[in-house]
């Protein structure tokens, strides 16, 4: 149960991010809103999850689901460019999800 509150909290940590972009530096109501809530609930499930989770473990793996989603955000959604050495470091965070879950 720990690493699905963990994923689901990886999910709402890409609507809280994506959000705060279409925020538009906080001044649109609506996403500014989505963006408080995605991180209230975000951070919420993080925490449940670390009761049972090791802190590294826990937290690399939510920043490393947030930032490789956002990343995908990023270039379906908003057309960021898609290069060699972005899709690498993406593959390396991915990578170093996978590891540190093995690890744990």
């Amino acid at each position: 149960m720990p690493w699905l509150l963990l994923f689901t909290a990886g999910l709402l940590e890409i609507v809280w991010a994506t959000a705060m972009k279409y925020s538009a530096g906080f001044t649109r109501p609506i996403p500014t809103i989505v963006m408080v809530v995605g991180m209230i609930a975000s951070f919420w499930l993080l925490a449940t999850a670390m009761r049972s989770l090791p802190l590294g473990t826990a937290y690399m793996v939510w920043t490393g689901i947030g930032a490789v989603g956002s990343f995908v955000v990023g270039v379906v959604f908003l057309a960021e460019p898609v290069t060699a050495m972005r899709m690498a470091a993406a593959g390396m965070i991915v990578a170093g999800i996978f590891t540190m879950k093995l690890a744990s």
